[in-house]
């Protein structure tokens, strides 16, 4: 393997490194506690990850169920 060609992958994988980095000290440093409503992103993020069923029913629905 050429020596070129090493060096360059290590500069690839550090700058993959450094992101990471970068990514999870901005995470670390907004984890307090957040006000407001979430943004769109999220909540579309979290309705498509949400197992079916698991919602709040209506009353009309627990009634109809038996519940």
């Amino acid at each position: 393997m050429n020596l070129n060609t090493i060096l360059e992958d290590l500069r690839r994988e550090r700058a993959q490194i450094d992101e990471a980095i970068l990514s999870l000290e901005r995470l670390a440093a907004g984890s307090g506690p957040r006000r407001g409503r979430p943004p769109a992103w999220l909540k579309a993020q979290k309705s498509k990850t949400r197992p079916q069923g698991t919602g709040n029913s209506s009353p009309a629905a627990k009634t109809a169920s038996g519940g």
